[in-house]
């Protein structure tokens, strides 16, 4: 989901209540009922799509501040790894100059 789906969504919202303005054979105060309950309707779809959006926002930043710590620890580990086999290269060497 993303804007432009956001985006289509609400123009969809708008054109379908206004081609059913233009068909309706009711009298105003029901077409106005209709209208309230629609747009109503349609806010409370809007929000509910904000929240998933939102909500898979916090998803998206959590897995990739979870990969981005295993990245770093995987790093240190290799580094830590590297160290110890030069200090281990260090000390072979130094033993046989010896």
């Amino acid at each position: 989901m993303n804007k432009e789906f956001a985006f289509g969504f609400i123009t969809g919202a708008v054109v379908g209540s206004a081609l059913a303005l233009l068909y309706a054979p009711d009298t105003g105060s029901t077409t106005r009922g209709r209208i309230s309950y629609r747009v109503s309707s349609y806010g409370d779809e809007v929000n509910n799509l904000i929240r998933k959006l939102k909500a898979e926002k916090e998803k998206f930043s959590s897995d990739a501040k979870q990969k981005g710590d295993d990245v770093v620890s995987d790093a240190k580990k290799r580094a830590d790894d590297l160290i110890k086999e030069a200090e281990t290269l260090l000390e072979n060497i130094e033993k046989s100059k010896s």
